[in-house]
């Protein structure tokens, strides 16, 4: 089944009176279990391509579909869909509000839909994600960039979804702990039976992650690659 069809995605950004085309007549596909990687430089379009999937951006032109069903431009994701569609952004400390125990912040989408157990489910994500159930009651400033990347992941799979956006996951992180973190990543998509929509600049990053892959410039794809050409890592010069 395909968990992902983009057909012909364009994303205008207007101002002024201009218009700037920060995105142009992307198209590729997803099969549900893989990892699909959106490689380029800083500006090609890669997170804003993911912004329009995840419904944070929703002026778009094009065709989004999603194991099926049809986003519509102009309106916000609803029902089972916007728990199935879950992003893990790039700085986890900006997007963890600094004045919450992460109890809270974990907790607060299970308890928006008055889930009957919260406590449980936020200290099983905890464990889920290798962090013990004492983080629960820390804000954000007190753990490591690590573990509040943890965290990060642990908030998008409290809603299990199936379809899992990661916005250069690892960048802010150290590299020692780059690969604690991108293993977890590959543990947790086995496990829950996830596919996953990677944006990265890193060749490396990529090659470890992903199954099939396409390059962006400047707001439009340039190649796609299959896992034997990210193997061969020709693609890194272009």
């Amino acid at each position: 089944m395909k968990a992902l069809e983009i057909d012909n995605l364009s994303v205008t950004f207007h101002g002024k009176g201009k218009g700037f085309a920060a995105v142009g007549d992307v198209s590729f596909v997803v099969e549900e279990g893989q990892t699909f990687g959106l490689i380029g430089p800083s500006g090609c379009g890669k997170t804003t391509v993911l912004r329009a999937i995840a419904g944070l951006n929703t002026q778009w032109d094009g065709s989004i579909q999603v194991f099926g069903e049809a986003l519509q431009p102009g309106r916000k994701i609803a029902g089972a869909l916007r728990s199935n569609i879950q992003m893990v952004f790039q700085d986890p400390y900006s997007s963890l509000h600094p004045r919450h125990r992460i109890r809270h912040i974990l907790g607060e989408p299970l308890t928006i839909r008055r889930h009957p157990d919260v406590e449980t489910e936020v200290l099983t994500a905890l464990d889920q994600v290798g962090l013990p159930a004492s983080v629960a009651g820390r804000y954000p400033h007190q753990l490591s960039g690590g573990q509040r990347q943890r965290v990060a992941i642990a908030r998008a799979l409290l809603l299990k979804p199936k379809l899992l956006l990661l916005d250069e996951p690892t960048s802010a992180l150290d590299v020692s702990v780059q690969a604690e973190i991108l293993n977890l990543l590959n543990d947790l998509k086995q496990s829950h039976g996830m596919t996953f929509v990677l944006v990265s600049h890193d060749p490396g990053v990529v090659a470890h992650m992903c199954d099939n892959a396409v390059t962006m410039q400047a707001g439009h794809v340039d190649r796609v690659l299959d896992r034997a050409a990210l193997a061969a890592g020709g693609w890194e010069s272009h």
